[in-house]
């Protein structure tokens, strides 16, 4: 198995003695602890306007851990599109990419959070051709390396050439956000890599993964377990009334998150709750974790509630054991 991060850091607001950045230093270094632990990857969100400080400039993030880190891949998880001018992301994206000497993942997706299309002023029901054209214009910014031009719906580009150019070819690697079946038959089409939501259940993951690699095997191509990332949040506690009290914060983290989103399928129960964790004893997690590989998922993306102490503790009692762990 192989194991990244997955999360955010968190800006907070205040006076002349609140340290705003203090954050992210700490949050930049936990990502440089987590390559000395031998984790593969690190994948960052994208949000704005929540009034919590969750990371917005997420390729300005990542370029700083990119200058700290030598092996660590940097991945957005996600990056979504209806929001950006295409041809500025691609510029920005070839940028990390070439300063990080090629270890950039790029995470893109249709975004969800009803408060975010708001402040932005972009209608949610043009998200999904809006996505379409940004990439569309995105991979031909990367590939062209003569002047085009661009007129399409929601932008016009004349005569430009995109610069620098990427250090991977002939682009970063796309994950693609899905979770729907139309979703993810739509990924499995394109050939890019899957990203699967941190709140789904053993079950829907089962699922998930089984119809990626139905419909990838469909397209006449060899199925990658490591092409599929899992996130899962992962918090290791010792004792009954550390893991109410970490269920209890997920619970509240899960109804802020839904107030932003205004979704309607949102199911506010423990059982929800809990479904997408890694929560309990070091044996615990590990034994949640084997029915996660027993279902397929093959590369997880942790994002460690329990803070760096929980990142170590799995580092060092957890993650040996599946290093070359056997399906089963």
């Amino acid at each position: 198995m192989r194991f990244g991060l997955f999360g955010s850091a968190q800006a907070k607001r205040g006076g002349p003695d609140v340290d705003s950045g203090a954050s992210y230093r700490d949050f930049i270094n936990y990502n440089v602890e987590a390559e000395a632990l031998g984790f593969h990857s690190t994948f960052l969100v994208e949000h704005h306007f929540t009034g919590f400080g969750q990371v917005s400039a997420t390729l300005n993030l990542l370029t700083w851990i990119a200058a700290r880190t030598t092996r660590l891949r940097l991945g957005t998880a996600v990056l979504v599109l209806p929001w950006h001018n295409p041809v500025l992301l691609a510029e920005q994206a070839a940028t990390l990419d070439l300063l990080s000497g090629g270890r950039f993942d790029f995470g893109i997706g249709k975004g969800y959070r009803y408060n975010e299309f708001a402040g932005f002023c972009v209608p949610m029901e043009e998200a999904e051709a809006r996505f379409d054209e940004c990439l569309e214009v995105m991979l031909k910014a990367w590939t062209s390396d003569t002047p085009w031009s661009h007129r399409g719906q929601y932008w016009q580009f004349e005569n430009v050439v995109v610069e620098p150019p990427s250090a991977q070819k002939p682009h970063p690697p796309l994950w693609m956000g899905a979770g729907s079946p139309g979703s993810i038959k739509k990924v499995a089409a394109h050939g890019y890599n899957l990203l699967l939501g941190q709140f789904a259940s053993l079950a829907q993951i089962a699922e998930q993964i089984a119809l990626f690699k139905s419909e990838i095997e469909a397209c006449g191509r060899t199925f990658d377990p490591m092409r599929v990332g899992v996130t899962r949040s992962l918090n290791i506690v010792r004792t009954a009334a550390e893991y109410e009290k970490a269920i209890e914060t997920r619970m509240a983290a899960r109804r802020r998150t839904q107030q932003l989103a205004r979704r309607r399928d949102f199911s506010d129960t423990r059982e929800d709750a809990e479904a997408g964790t890694l929560y309990g004893t070091p044996d615990e997690v590990a034994t949640k974790l084997r029915a996660l590989h027993d279902v397929g998922a093959e590369y997880v993306l942790l994002n460690s509630a329990g803070g760096p102490a929980s990142l170590r503790c799995f580092a060092q009692e957890i993650m040996p054991a599946f290093a070359d762990a056997p399906r089963g």
